[in-house]
Order: C-alpha cells, then sequence, then structure tokens
C-alpha cells in the first residue's frame, strides 16, 4: 500500500504498508514491511514468516492481512499475527507517516536493490493469483 499523498510528496515520504512481500528463492517465506523516510529501501523494518510444517506459499491460498491502527500496524497469515510495528520501532528522529490515507497497489515486480536485480538465473513466469 503507498499513501495517498505520494504524487504531491513522493517515496518514501507517503510511507509504504507492504501486506505480503515473497521473493522467488524463498518460496516457504514472506515478510510484511514498512518503509517510510529514514526507513526505505533496504532498510524497510520487516519481519518474515514461514509457513508452519514448511512448503512453499505457491503451493496453496493463503489469507494475507494487515490490520492498521493509528500507532501500531499487525500483520497476519491465515490468522495466525506475526509482526507488528509501532512508532516505538522506527529509529530515532524517523517519523510515523502511517496517519493518513493509503491506496492498494497489487504487483509482481522483477529486482530492485531488494531482494536484487534479474541475471542469467531469474526466471520470469511468476503468476499472483487472487481470490
Amino acid at each position: 500500500m503507498l499513501g495517498t499523498n505520494f504524487a504531491s510528496v513522493g517515496w518514501p515520504q507517503c510511507g509504504e504498508i507492504d501486506i505480503v512481500e515473497n521473493i522467488r528463492r524463498e518460496p516457504d517465506i514472506v515478510q510484511g514491511m514498512v518503509r517510510g523516510p529514514g526507513y526505505s529501501g533496504g532498510g524497510g523494518i520487516s519481519e518474515a514468516y514461514a509457513l508452519p510444517g514448511g512448503g512453499a506459499f505457491a503451493d496453496d491460498f493463503q489469507v494475507f492481512a494487515v490490520e492498521w491502527m493509528t500507532n501500531r500496524i499487525e500483520w497476519f497469515v491465515d490468522g495466525q499475527r506475526y509482526f507488528t510495528v509501532t512508532p516505538s520501532n522506527l529509529l530515532p528522529g524517523a517519523p510515523w507517516v502511517f496517519d493518513a490515507p493509503q491506496f492498494l497497489l497489487l504487483n509482481v515486480a522483477v529486482g530492485g536493490n531488494w531482494p536484487g536485480y534479474p541475471n542469467a538465473t531469474t526466471r520470469f513466469l511468476q503468476r499472483m493469483r487472487v481470490d
């Protein structure tokens, strides 16, 4: 999710809440993350979650959720809370920018500073299925 003020303040000042991120080289792990001024790019604040009993996330549907309150954001997979962020998790002086509306963004991104850029071993057969 990105702040609706993205066009006027830019990224990362608008704030970004990643409900779920999954990297192909880590099929059994998803991450929830926030990014904002002073904690963006590879410096986002995140937590990883692995499926109980193992397995790849792509093998079945899961329910990913975020509960977003005034000073707290919580991440869930299939009803199991695995991560919470509050203003106290930010670096000293970094602003909490999650007090304005955001819009939902669904994408299959490739490359970037995190998790790295494509190379000769990168497979471009990824799919996102949303129900």
